[in-house]
């Protein structure tokens, strides 16, 4: 059977994704990146916001309609949350929840009467990663979230919290390993909850992956800052651990948080910040943040806009607040007017803008390593450093970088902050 998945949203939909096709492969199927010749279509679908919601639908519809023959599988967070989706869209042939989702595959096949052939199984090397283009692993070490922030329907659609246990996962990263990823990105709906339901910790966990693999990078997706217990920066003394971190802000105001039901203050945070930025050499923050939350007022707006620019980020994700029903944000008086909420947005692009470029400018001179990922038609080849900056290399043709870890120097910054061009 031929096998096309897709996905939108989170790199924990991404980790599934991999997780997914190495799953069908060892199952004797193949993967195919065309929709039009698969006889399997598989969808991880996306909740997180309005917009998600809606890029969803459509890529459900074009799937269906580019290949009307064969079987269609939806799941992930929309379909979780939409109970008449099969009613609502017409071709879906099977929806998998959530909470089934770790066991689609087999799901998929027996629902759907497909014929497995372990005995021609697919070898180590041809596996889903290099297939689909990439040098990086998304590992999936937990689902799920004991916590409720009054915006968020992910926490809804996903369910309680489960951990994958230490085995599970450094079997995973030593598999990829083997097959030639050079980094693994630790991802979850509540990365920071890991072990809680096991009798362990993000903490742990890491000392173990550093311990028991060799694989060279391994990088934290998005951390709740309020989960970090004090010792943990002391783990990046391990430069296999790279020095980036996403942690979600959300709002610099203390009033905002606190209608956002979130656990941590903006002195905690700046607290957190400096401790890191102190501890572990040319690490990266970046953040996210909602513009135009409920009953956020000018007062607030502007204290959150001066505790951003005071932090400094070089790259924040920017949602304009929309109401997600199910929610209790959606139930709080003094929504916000649209046109506010587009001004805020407007405001903060430009803030953050500028401060990707402060951060790019500071970068200039320094050495870092790099992954390297793409090369264009020009020989121009693509990665990222250690500390997640995208980077350009001008180099012959005859040379071969791909998924190789080099050392350079940052030279300058180009085509407007995007990116910085380097130098071996």
């Amino acid at each position: 059977m031929q096998i096309h998945l897709k996905t939108l949203g989170c790199r924990l939909n991404e980790a599934e994704l991999e997780s997914w096709a190495t799953g069908f492969q060892n199952k004797g199927h193949s993967l195919t990146q065309s929709a039009d010749n698969a006889d399997i279509l598989v969808i991880n679908s996306c909740a997180v916001t309005r917009e998600a919601v809606k890029k969803s639908r459509q890529m459900i519809r074009r799937v269906q309609r580019f290949n009307p023959t064969a079987k269609l599988v939806v799941s992930g967070c929309y379909s979780s949350l939409d109970k008449n989706l099969k009613k609502d869209i017409s071709g879906i042939d099977l929806v998998i929840r959530n909470e089934q989702k770790d066991n689609l595959v087999d799901i998929t096949l027996n629902e759907l009467n497909c014929e497995s052939m372990p005995e021609i199984s697919t070898e180590p090397g041809e596996a889903s990663l290099f297939q689909r283009g990439r040098n990086r692993a998304f590992i999936k070490i937990q689902d799920g979230c004991r916590y409720r922030c009054t915006f968020c329907i992910v926490t809804v659609a996903r369910g309680v919290e489960r951990s994958k246990t230490h085995k599970q996962i450094i079997d995973e990263i030593n598999q990829y390993h083997q097959q030639g990823v050079q980094e693994a990105v630790l991802t979850g709906v509540h990365v920071g909850g890991y072990g809680n339901d096991i009798n362990s910790s993000l903490y742990e966990l890491i000392k173990t992956i550093l311990k028991e693999t060799d694989i060279p990078r391994i990088r934290l997706a998005s951390v709740e800052p309020w989960d970090l217990p004090d010792n943990f920066f002391t783990l990046f003394q391990d430069n296999r651990l790279m020095p980036h971190m996403h942690l979600p802000l959300q709002s610099g105001d203390d009033n905002v948080l606190k209608r956002m039901a979130r656990r941590c203050k903006t002195d905690d945070f700046s607290n957190l910040i400096q401790q890191a930025r102190k501890e572990i050499k040319n690490f990266n923050i970046t953040t996210d943040i909602i513009a135009g939350f409920p009953g956020e007022t000018e007062l607030e707006w502007y204290n959150s806009i001066n505790f951003i620019e005071k932090t400094g980020f070089s790259h924040i994700h920017i949602f304009t607040y929309s109401k997600r029903d199910g929610t209790k944000a959606a139930t709080l008086m003094d929504q916000v007017e649209n046109k506010v909420k587009k001004a805020r947005s407007k405001q903060l692009h430009k803030l953050a803008k500028s401060m990707r470029n402060n951060y790019l400018k500071n970068q200039v001179g320094r050495s870092f390593t790099v992954l390297w990922e793409t090369k264009n038609e020009n020989c121009t080849w693509t990665g990222y450093t250690d500390n997640y900056i995208r980077v350009e290399l001008d180099q012959d043709c005859k040379t071969d970088l791909e998924n190789r870890i080099t050392r350079v120097n940052i030279t300058d910054i180009v085509n407007d902050n995007c990116y910085c061009r380097v130098s071996m």
